[in-house]
């Protein structure tokens, strides 16, 4: 991801941070609180709680930034702290959390796109709407969608963030988007209908 304010990609960033430059690091924060606070919100539903991982996870990445291999996008390196520190975050408050491998066997599923298409309803009201439905999901669900589409990472990268084989969360994500489409058909019917047709 590259700031259109100052040109800097993140790899450049991180190697000025590195030289020894700390400033530079509030560019890379101010890049990615947003995605960072909605994956935590994805994971607990409470904006107390999203407030302080974020907080964590970017003191986190800031001590641990010379262990950064620059092998992996920043992004999916940040996302995996993320992850570990959200998941840690709810166990401390001795939440429950579901195991995303209680489901049994995984389906095989071959290259099937899901008939929720996207670009078929109007973009401003689209966005209001999956959000409001991604929040109906279920935490792992929520998360799962979320580091797809809104943090672009690629099936290999959520893999990696969540230490589990791509195909895993190939069958994750494509389970993920039929409770979305679910969500949309049940809550949203008549505004899909609606935008749809115009």
């Amino acid at each position: 991801m590259q700031d259109m304010q100052n040109g800097q990609t993140d790899n450049e960033l991180i190697r000025v941070v590195l030289s020894g430059d700390h400033q530079a690091y509030k560019t890379l924060v101010e890049r990615y609180q947003h995605y960072i606070f909605t994956l935590a919100m994805r994971l607990t539903g409470s904006r107390e709680d999203s407030e302080e991982i974020a907080q964590d996870v970017f003191v986190k990445a800031f001590r641990s930034l010379a262990d950064f291999k620059f092998t992996a996008k920043f992004s999916t390196w940040l996302y995996t702290i993320a992850h570990n520190t959200g998941i840690t975050h709810l166990r401390k408050k001795k939440l429950s959390i579901q195991s995303l491998d209680q489901e049994g066997t995984f389906i095989q599923v071959e290259n099937q796109e899901s008939d929720f298409k996207a670009n078929q309803i109007e973009e401003k009201h689209r966005r209001q709407m999956v959000n409001k439905a991604i929040e109906l999901l279920s935490p792992e669900d929520a998360q799962i969608i979320t580091l797809f589409y809104k943090g672009e990472q690629t099936l290999e990268e959520i893999a990696r963030i969540l230490a589990v084989e791509p195909n895993t969360v190939k069958v994750r994500l494509f389970r993920a988007r039929q409770r979305l489409k679910e969500k949309m058909e049940r809550y949203f019917a008549e505004e899909v209908k609606s935008l749809t047709s115009m």
